[in-house]
């Protein structure tokens, strides 16, 4: 088995025209039912999972000018393990995350490094 490397994107336009569009009260029900469903998602795929994940928070970019505040797309992440790359991509195809206006999930393979 490989393992896959599993990052869950949302656009940073989709996520602002989402809170200025919507009422808190519609928000907490939209999470609520996202949480729901990507529960039951993950209790159906429970065996692929090396790492159930981890939501990503806010993000600094270093570089040789130094460490500013910045904003991605980038949500949630998770490693699992499949036969091949195809095969985990599967794991994702019915995720409710997808579900999300312009969401998208990067599967990416965790090559051994020989280490």
């Amino acid at each position: 088995m490989k393992k896959y490397f599993a990052i869950f994107r949302v656009p940073v336009a989709t996520m602002e025209e989402w809170k200025k569009t919507t009422s808190q009260e519609e928000m907490m029900a939209q999470g609520k039912k996202l949480g729901e469903d990507m529960s039951t998602w993950m209790a159906k795929h429970a065996s692929s999972f090396v790492e159930k994940g981890w939501p990503l928070g806010k993000t600094k970019t270093v570089s040789v000018d130094g460490v500013k505040d910045t904003r991605n797309d980038l949500n949630f992440c998770q490693i699992v393990e499949a036969e091949t790359h195809e095969a985990a991509c599967e794991i994702f195809a019915d995720c409710p995350h997808a579900t999300i206006p312009n969401a998208t999930i990067d599967v990416m393979e965790i090559p051994h490094m020989g280490m």
